[in-house]
């Protein structure tokens, strides 16, 4: 079996323009469309826009690699980053702080040179305690390959092969040559840079974990390039963890294949494609959020309701109770069904069928709001 980076004239990538132009020009129509319409919004619904997006980008990225990580302390961890107010913040959490350190290096500084030290630093963050699991691994630096060749496997009994690396001697050099093509691609499309830099990275494999992460940090930064704006409205992260079996599958087939990488390019684009039409939902429920916010100002709404009502808007599952509620605002359970009570007879909240002990309730909608 022969992979891509065992040819002799890796890595020079090939593909057919023809067969691209169709899905690229898509792209492009559906990029220009959103970006279009987030102009057209004040700053403050591009700012909510754009951390709804960030958030999902870091959770659906770990959730790729089977890590969970939680919504709430993602987006705390943004707002604390960026130093913004978001109402009550959730508490900080070391494994969300460094992916999101990593994700807002990639594209709000996406100006600066992608460089070995940048990507150690970005490795160093999502390790910060030097452990992949319960594994020790070298953390900031380049594999060392010290257990045998780095290989991407499946199964436990019977364990599938899907591809083996380059071997860690040849790391110097395979990632000096990358990082000065990743700088070098003023011509190529901005779209075509982001999937070739994903496929590329992730075919050298240079750290011991944490590689697709990396790689679909790189491809944020080279699109973030290409909108010419930090703020992100889309998250590409998000639709290949809706498409993960397909993701894996077209990686595999293109790391087993040639340097032909159309097919490769095609797939990307397609995702990209559907991620930015996703998108749309992303706004809506920004601006549907922005509405039910100017219908309930317009009347009393104390510290404690703001509070609740905000975490509600955000990541929170399930229905809300008066027992969550005390919780949430710190009061006494008195104090909270007398809120609670006030926000049902705005139509804030809405009281759900079942009573009694299991009385909960759920958001109504703005035109709900008194």
């Amino acid at each position: 079996m022969r992979y891509i980076h065992q040819y002799p004239d890796w890595p020079t990538f090939r593909w057919s323009d023809a067969e691209l132009a169709s899905v690229l020009a898509r792209v492009r129509h559906t990029q220009g469309r959103l970006l279009g319409r987030m102009d057209g919004l004040g700053l403050d619904l591009r700012l909510e826009a754009s951390v709804t997006t960030l958030t999902a980008d870091a959770v659906k990225s770990s959730a790729i690699e089977g890590e969970v990580i939680d919504a709430e302390r993602v987006r705390s961890s943004i707002a604390h980053q960026l130093g913004l107010e978001i109402g009550e913040a959730a508490t900080l959490d070391r494994d969300a702080e460094g992916v999101v350190t990593v994700l807002l290096d990639a594209t709000q500084n996406y100006r600066a040179l992608l460089t070995a030290e940048r990507l150690g630093r970005w490795h160093a963050a999502l390790f910060p305690n030097g452990l992949s699991g319960a594994r020790r691994i070298t953390v900031g630096a380049w594999r060392k390959d010290e257990l045998g060749p780095m290989r991407v496997v499946s199964g436990h009994q019977q364990q599938r092969v899907h591809f083996e690396a380059p071997s860690a001697a040849l790391l110097d050099g395979e990632m000096a040559r990358f990082l000065a093509w990743f700088e070098d691609q003023s011509q190529l499309d901005p779209v075509l840079h982001a999937a070739i830099a994903h496929l590329w990275f992730v075919t050298v494999h240079p750290f011991d974990d944490g590689n697709g992460r990396i790689a679909r940090a790189i491809a944020d930064m080279a699109l973030a390039r290409g909108d010419q704006t930090s703020s992100r409205f889309y998250s590409m992260s998000s639709q290949i963890e809706r498409e993960k079996r397909a993701y894996y599958d077209q990686l595999e087939r293109q790391q087993r294949g040639t340097l032909d990488i159309t097919p490769w390019l095609g797939w990307f684009c397609g995702c990209l494609e559907r991620s930015i039409i996703d998108a749309e939902t992303t706004l809506n429920s920004v601006l549907n959020r922005a509405r039910f916010w100017d219908r309930l100002n317009q009347g009393p709404i104390n510290e404690r309701q703001r509070a609740v009502i905000t975490r509600m808007l955000g990541a929170f599952q399930g229905f809300l109770t008066s027992s969550k509620y005390a919780a949430f605002a710190k009061c006494s359970p008195d104090t909270a069904q007398r809120d609670i009570s006030e926000l049902v007879a705005r139509g804030v909240l809405i009281r759900n069928q079942s009573g009694g002990r299991s009385t909960s309730y759920r958001l109504g909608s703005a035109d709900d709001v008194r």
